[in-house]
């Protein structure tokens, strides 16, 4: 019997010490250090009214400032649990101080050089357009300043549209103890792109629709920035029809829903279509000019073997040069027609699948009509009821083509 409690007690001990030294590894605190400027990946733990509480890998936790997780309304951008990257300030009290961008509030020029050997990303406030690019107001009133080329990824053309604007940068050049401090914006806006487009290559698709808005126009079409993405809308892509004026049709600014057509990540070429968001005329050729049917169109263009002619945006046919020329032979459709010009044409045939439209010339068969006419009533003055109707004489005409 003594033999088992004193089984028994040395169970409990050996129990009790094993959960004392777990006890006591679980205190202890992890001796960890860190540099200023030194960056870290971290999970947020909590969120206050003012500060962001940050794991450490030590008993002691981080902080950041609550408003450097902010949007431009004020709203709350992250939740407890998220990962974020971070950059160590300094310590006060057992608190350690982190940020994610040097803000013009909460920071020194002191901490300016650990920014740029850090690559620390820095707030500040575009103050004028200065020569050769523009003035920046820093942490501490430090001035600095921001080449045209740096400040974004194409030349802001209108300086008031960016000055008083608050953005964050990097700082590419420190010198002369913070007398000499370059700056580049676009540097930022870069690495925020290719952190984007890793993220982005699982989500877009081609053939999906996206909202994007026109940064720039040119002859060739028009390129527009959507989801963190800058591709191009070919002139060809932008409606069914003929485009002589891309301004007519979009403007810089202008939000646009497009359809993705490519995705070329590796060379960092997209291209989008904004006619295919709109309706094929083609859907509805078959009812809307069935063969036989009379239309009026306008000359497209004149080549050797016929005129192309345009009935509607995107609907063009193709006249035929032996439509042309009546009994004249020519060599090419501008010796009988004009680009613009508005003619009447017969929808001869339809290819729905290639996209054709054979045409024939109305004014063709009016010209026959009247010759049999002429020669309808020349024949009968003279040869009475016996020569037959005007309508055998139209039929045998018509017989002959």
């Amino acid at each position: 019997m003594e033999d088992d409690n004193i089984e028994e007690n040395g169970t409990v001990e050996d129990s009790f010490g094993e959960s004392f030294e777990e006890l006591l590894k679980q205190s202890e605190v992890k001796a960890v250090f860190f540099q200023p400027g030194q960056e870290i990946e971290t999970t947020i733990i909590q969120i206050a009214d003012e500060w962001v509480f940050i794991d450490t890998g030590s008993k002691s936790e981080g902080v950041i400032a609550l408003s450097e997780f902010k949007d431009e309304e004020g709203n709350i951008t992250i939740k407890t649990g998220d990962r974020v990257s971070a950059y160590f300030l300094s310590s006060h009290n057992s608190e350690r101080l982190f940020t994610t961008k040097l803000s013009l509030e909460s920071t020194g020029k002191e901490f300016l050089e650990d920014a740029y050997h850090n690559r620390i990303p820095v707030q500040g406030v575009v103050e004028k357009e200065v020569k050769g690019g523009y003035e920046i107001r820093l942490a501490g009133k430090t001035r600095a300043f921001c080449p045209f080329s740096q400040l974004g990824l194409g030349r802001v053309e209108d300086s008031s549209t960016v000055t008083g604007s608050e953005l964050t940068f990097r700082v590419t050049q420190y010198g002369e103890k913070g007398r000499n401090i370059v700056l580049s914006h676009r540097a930022i806006v870069e690495e925020e792109r290719e952190k984007r487009k890793l993220e982005l290559k699982d989500t877009l698709k081609v053939g999906m629709t996206v909202t994007g808005t026109v940064t720039s126009i040119k002859k060739f079409g028009a390129f527009i920035e959507a989801e963190g993405i800058e591709g191009l809308i070919p002139v060809s892509e932008l409606s069914w029809g003929r485009v002589d004026d891309i301004e007519g049709i979009l403007s810089i600014g202008q939000k646009v829903d497009v359809v993705i057509s490519s995705l070329d990540w590796d060379k960092d070429k997209f291209s989008f279509s904004l006619k295919e968001k709109l309706p094929d005329p083609w859907d509805l050729i078959i009812n809307k000019y069935p063969e036989g049917s009379v239309h009026k169109g306008k000359v497209a263009r004149c080549e050797k073997f016929g005129a192309f002619i345009t009935l509607e945006p995107g609907i063009d046919g193709l006249l035929h040069i032996s439509e042309l020329g009546k009994e004249k032979r020519i060599n090419h459709a501008r010796e009988a027609l004009t680009a613009g010009q508005e003619i009447d044409v017969r929808i001869n045939g339809i290819d729905k699948e290639k996209r054709r439209l054979s045409l024939g010339l109305v004014s063709n068969e009016k010209d026959e009509e009247k010759e049999v006419f002429e020669s309808f009533s020349s024949a009968s003055s003279k040869a009475g009821s016996s020569f037959g109707t005007l309508g055998d004489l139209l039929k045998a005409k018509l017989n002959k083509k």
